[in-house]
């Protein structure tokens, strides 16, 4: 399995024969308004560029996943490049019907689909108002015959059911959100402690995204590693750079 990651949340997946372009927020950097609402810091977002290795990742797709459609996650450019190229479109059953309305070949992802076994694990995007405005956003797990089995948190908080989930799947690769965003009224991901929890449950491989490219994720990728190496489990968890690949072998 590889994963290529690109830039915040925005990755290519390759599991055996499929690569999969995962929440494509390809638009300039600056191309969207802020979402930091309150407590000042309010920026153009996307506030980095996409990295040289881009284009040759949106060459090589077969397909998309989608957690869900917050424009950090789907924007404009990323809409457009996908009708462009007509390629599926993964969601979940509850996403599907938006999706059609945006002219987009939109698919359930579900068991089977991809010719691979897949749980979709729903997810809380943040606790209380927060949490409500965000609506439901949906994780996922897959296991291709030969490869690492993938969890994708989706863009979440801590939670029984989640940890209940790694628990029961025992996945070889996590990959969560880590930027800690908060629009100026409570955290809507993880937290840094919750990391750490997440990140000692975990089976194996964590890797952590979702940093250093949207004005109302402050975490840092240097912090969350000074962390990360206190609490012992820095050969576990990957923080990769824009543009940076990581690969994992299926292991015992």
């Amino acid at each position: 399995m590889k994963i290529h990651h690109l830039r915040s949340a925005t990755l290519l997946l390759t599991l055996g024969e499929h690569r999969l372009l995962v929440d494509p927020m390809l638009g300039d950097a600056g191309s969207m308004p802020g979402f930091k609402f309150f407590g000042g810091g309010r920026r153009p977002n996307p506030l980095v560029p996409l990295p040289p290795e881009t284009k040759a990742c949106l060459d090589q797709a077969t397909g998309v996943i989608l957690t869900h459609v917050h424009p950090d996650h789907l924007d404009t450019a990323g809409k457009e490049w996908i009708r462009a190229r007509g390629l599926p479109v993964w969601a979940s059953r509850k996403d599907v019907p938006s999706l059609k309305r945006k002219g987009l070949d939109a698919r359930e992802l579900r068991d089977g689909a991809l010719g691979m076994a897949v749980e979709v694990i729903p997810a809380k995007h943040g606790r209380g108002l927060s949490g409500w405005l965000m609506g439901p956003v949906s994780g996922y797990h897959l296991a291709h015959p030969g490869e690492p089995s993938v969890y994708m948190t989706s863009d979440a908080v801590l939670t029984e059911d989640l940890l209940a989930a790694l628990d029961r799947l025992r996945p070889d690769v996590v990959i969560a959100p880590a930027g800690s965003a908060n629009f100026g009224l409570g955290d809507i991901l993880f937290s840094v402690d919750e990391l750490v929890t997440l990140a000692r449950r975990a089976p194996k491989d964590v890797v952590l995204n979702h940093l250093e490219a949207l004005d109302h994720c402050p975490t840092t990728r240097a912090a969350l590693g000074k962390r990360m190496a206190a609490e012992g489990l820095a050969a576990r968890v990957h923080i990769p750079s824009d543009g940076e690949a990581l690969h994992f072998e299926k292991r015992a």
